[in-house]
């Protein structure tokens, strides 16, 4: 039986998860999208507990009337999950791609979330 992209994204990521993890300084920045949406997560993996998220269901970004499946709303996140951590303090994290290939709105997100002021 053929497995389905998503079970071999879910796969990918846990391949990659072996070597990543976020710590109280440096948090993991995860990401993850669907067709309509995109999802990122600033968690410490170490007390399991999510620090900051955004979305393009966030009322920053509905209230820009942007669709949330384009790069342009991608970059809404990553402007705005990176002003939320600076707030609480964060400065460095580690990028977890979620599995997904680093291009189109994955790397549109990281792009505007470096130019905001993360480093990884």
């Amino acid at each position: 039986m053929k497995k389905s992209k998503n079970a071999i994204r879910v796969k990918r990521h846990w391949r990659l998860r072996k070597n990543i993890n976020g710590t109280a300084e440096r948090p993991r920045l995860n990401v993850f999208r669907s067709l309509s949406n995109i999802y990122a997560q600033v968690i410490d993996d170490v007390n399991g507990v999510t620090l900051v998220s955004a979305s393009t269901l966030d009322k920053e970004i509905k209230a820009q009337d942007v669709k949330g499946g384009n790069a342009e709303a991608a970059k809404l996140v990553g402007k705005l999950v990176a002003e939320r951590a600076i707030e609480k303090g964060i400065t460095t994290v580690v990028f977890d791609r979620g599995g997904y290939i680093y291009h189109g709105r994955v790397a549109a997100l990281a792009a505007a979330a470096r130019e905001a002021g993360l480093k990884f």
